[in-house]
């Protein structure tokens, strides 16, 4: 027994299945979500170091419409976590109908939030925000939350695309349920990291009366 088990010990794995059970395709989708956590973990803290060391950091967002708006786009992020759960569920039962809808839906909820977000930074633009530049005295804050927003958004916006893709296949019977539950890793990391930067970047920069 005790030389079997030591045969077994340093059996080389020869590919295929993950010697944990966790695809090829999990596992990369899972190492490119530790990454890009990373990414935005140092976008966050660099950006409370920044505002920490600025004591004359700007409060411009008044509760409406800024505070309200923002509110509404989480509200679009989280319901479309929601949808995306029940996408995979669907899909775990076999449901092709049912994970093309519901991914439909998870789409139109990023789409909202998209177009919530552009028409704040056209708001902000027409108030002289620039990366450079704002009215407001601290250069790095147009920087900061340009930056921050933004590669969110385009995170958003990719997982949209990535989302229709995803749907398109699976009403043509090309992907499998392991596609669909790994599309739903990335969105809802993309949901998860708008629950740090809107209270970091939007509740603690409330205009004060």
């Amino acid at each position: 027994m005790a030389e079997k088990a030591e045969r077994l010990r340093f059996v080389e794995w020869g590919g295929g299945v993950s010697p944990f059970a966790v695809g090829s395709k999990k596992l990369g989708m899972w190492l490119f979500i530790v990454s890009d956590s990373l990414t935005f973990s140092g976008l966050l803290v660099g950006y409370s170091y920044v505002r920490i060391a600025n004591e004359r950091w700007p409060m411009p967002f008044e509760f409406w419409p800024t505070i309200v708006m923002a509110t509404v786009m989480t509200f679009c992020l989280l319901s479309s976590s929601l949808t995306m759960a029940l996408a995979v569920r669907a899909s775990s039962l076999g449901d092709r109908a049912g994970v093309v809808r519901y991914i439909a839906l998870t789409m139109l909820g990023g789409i909202l939030f998209v177009l919530l977000h552009a028409k704040e930074w056209a708001g902000l633009i027409a108030e002289g925000v620039r990366l450079w530049e704002n009215p407001w005295g601290v250069p790095l804050f147009g920087a900061s939350f340009f930056t921050l927003t933004g590669l969110h958004m385009l995170h958003v916006i990719s997982g949209v695309i990535y989302l229709g893709v995803i749907a398109l296949g699976v009403s043509r019977g090309r992907f499998t349920h392991e596609d669909v539950e790994i599309s739903g890793l990335y969105w809802h990391f993309v949901d998860l990291v708008w629950m740090f930067i809107f209270p970091l970047v939007y509740l603690l920069s409330v205009k004060m009366p």
